[in-house]
This record gives C-alpha cells, sequence and structure tokens, in this order.
C-alpha cells in the first residue's frame, strides 16, 4: 500500500482526499486548485467543506457532517478523522487522516512527512475528535 505523503505543510486534506480518491499528491493538488481549493489558504485549516468538494469532483460522497468520536471500533469502515484538534484564537484547527480497515483490520493513513511510518495503528496517541464517515463510489 502506497500513502501519499503530504508536499506543503498545509496539504493533510488534499493528501487525505489522494489517499482515498488513488491519486497522487500532484494529480490531487490540480484537481483542488481547478475547484479554488489551494493549500495555501489558511481558512482550510477550519474548514470540512473543501474536502467533500474534493471527494465529490472525484466521484466520492462524504457525509454531510461531522460526527463525534466515540471509538475506533464504532468508526465506519472509511472515514477522514480529525486528529490534533486545537484551538487558536477561538478557531478550531486540525490535522486530516484517513481511518481504513483492510480485510477487517484498522490502519490510519496518516500523510504528515515527519513520521517514520504513515501507516499508523498507534491509536491511543492519535486522539480523534470527530470524523466524516466516506463511501467510496469510484
Amino acid at each position: 500500500m502506497t500513502i501519499v505523503i503530504q508536499e506543503e505543510a498545509t496539504g493533510c486534506g488534499i493528501a487525505s482526499v489522494a489517499n482515498i480518491v488513488g491519486k497522487t499528491y500532484s494529480q490531487m493538488k490540480t484537481i483542488a486548485n481547478n475547484l479554488g481549493i489551494f493549500a495555501s489558504d489558511t481558512s482550510l485549516w477550519s474548514d470540512t467543506g473543501y474536502v467533500r468538494r474534493m471527494l465529490l469532483a472525484c466521484g466520492v460522497k462524504a457525509s454531510d457532517n461531522e460526527a463525534p468520536f466515540v471509538s475506533w471500533d464504532a468508526l465506519p469502515d472509511l472515514a477522514l478523522l480529525a486528529i490534533k484538534h486545537h484551538q487558536e484564537d477561538g478557531k478550531d484547527f486540525w490535522h486530516w487522516v484517513v481511518f481504513k480497515r483492510f480485510n477487517g483490520q484498522p490502519v490510519v493513513l496518516d500523510s504528515a512527512s515527519y513520521l517514520p511510518s504513515n501507516s499508523r495503528t498507534d491509536f491511543a496517541e492519535m486522539q480523534p475528535k470527530w470524523f466524516i464517515e466516506v463511501v467510496k463510489e469510484v
């Protein structure tokens, strides 16, 4: 399994969508840019609409709402997770990762370039705040 790594410090949403739809970072960045979505836009750090727009442009439907994280077992088979949630000046920020079950085994695909492994199973370390269910229709 090849995991797309974000090529920009703020490109976790682009990379996460690329990991779901099977595109490279460059391919997904082109799609995002054509939709008016740019990793350098700091408003994306606190927005969920842009990942839904990118998914939809690739033929993938996501839930309309965020659901609170309850447990790893309660997650759907495919979801975007918000981890590293924090607030700055009253505004929410997070890091996008992908939760996926491969043959029933849970794994998190984390696009951060500084990680020793981007396929993560250190679930206690991630502490998700909420998730968006993804229904893959590609």
